[in-house]
């Protein structure tokens, strides 16, 4: 570990043992596990795991959720939230993000504040600041630490340091929840996020590991999946035995038309449409 990284991990722990007990909004991804072990270690018993169960959450993630807090021995709460009964979560806005993550940490923030004297946090990173990210506006509001940002660590940081600490998340590709995968305004429907959801396992099981399957809602109310790889992995589509079996399992899970986005994975994609003030309104600050 260089210096550095190591008196950033250094200021991470001091902020975390200052808390003295921590209830961490844990996902699977990499920066909430990173921070949940650093918490362990730091805390010891006096660490919570908050995991909240939604359509539009994987359900292979909660899975890691569990497994993880069993090896670590961590206490572990899992509440469903149904999200899509909001109606400003449901009707797909640019700033559907703001309303989920506000009921999501308030529903949290009731959990942690029954099971004893937690200090409520989340994975937010330094990268995450200057980006499109309406969500971080309802963390602010609602006084959830990030002690991740706090401590001054990026992304690479936190993917440097999990790999040093054995954590098998070190190199995890980043997903974001699947309402991301419907254009802004298009209403969100259960079924339509399970399709996403089977399309984007069926294509991990076939090693894409960084991918995503946005839908589109055709003319006629034909469902298009638009798949987003990385330059290196388009390649591989240029097997017709690859393609057609993605088109018939796609077609199988109630896609009408399957397509492949020529301009690559690109995170945030359905962001290009908005306007200047609506990207200004919601980019991220540690402010």
């Amino acid at each position: 570990m260089d210096h550095t990284l190591n008196e950033k991990y250094e200021k991470l722990q001091r902020i975390l043992r200052e808390c003295g007990g921590a209830a961490v909004a844990f996902s699977s991804g990499v920066d909430s596990t990173f921070l949940l072990k650093a918490a362990r270690d730091a805390l010891g018993e006096n660490v919570l795991a908050i995991t909240t169960t939604a359509p539009y959450f994987p359900a292979r993630e909660s899975e890691e959720t569990r497994r993880f807090c069993e090896e670590q021995g961590i206490r572990h709460i899992v509440a469903d939230f149904d999200g899509l009964s909001i109606r400003e979560i449901r009707e797909n806005p640019p700033d559907r993000c703001y309303y989920c993550k506000k009921a999501l940490f308030q529903n949290m923030k009731r959990i942690a504040g029954s099971e004893g004297s937690y200090v409520l946090m989340e994975g937010s990173n330094t990268d995450d600041d200057g980006d499109f990210r309406p969500g971080h506006r309802a963390i602010r509001e609602l006084g959830i630490r990030s002690p991740l940002r706090e401590a001054g660590l990026s992304k690479a940081d936190i993917r440097s340091l999990s790999k040093e600490m054995g954590l098998a998340t070190w190199n995890k590709p980043s997903f974001a929840c699947l309402a991301s995968r419907f254009p802004y305004g298009e209403e969100i429907h259960e079924e339509k996020l399970r399709m996403v959801e089977q399309a984007e396992d069926y294509l991990l099981s076939r090693g894409f590991t960084q991918m995503r399957v946005r839908i589109h809602e055709g003319r006629n109310g034909d469902s298009i999946a638009r798949i987003e790889l990385p330059e290196e992995d388009i390649g591989r589509l240029a097997d017709a035995e690859l393609r057609a079996q993605i088109r018939e399992k796609l077609a199988g899970i109630g896609f009408s038309y399957v397509s492949l986005d020529l301009a690559g994975f690109q995170s945030g994609s359905l962001n290009r449409g908005l306007d200047q003030d609506t990207l200004r309104r919601g980019m991220a600050s540690a402010d």
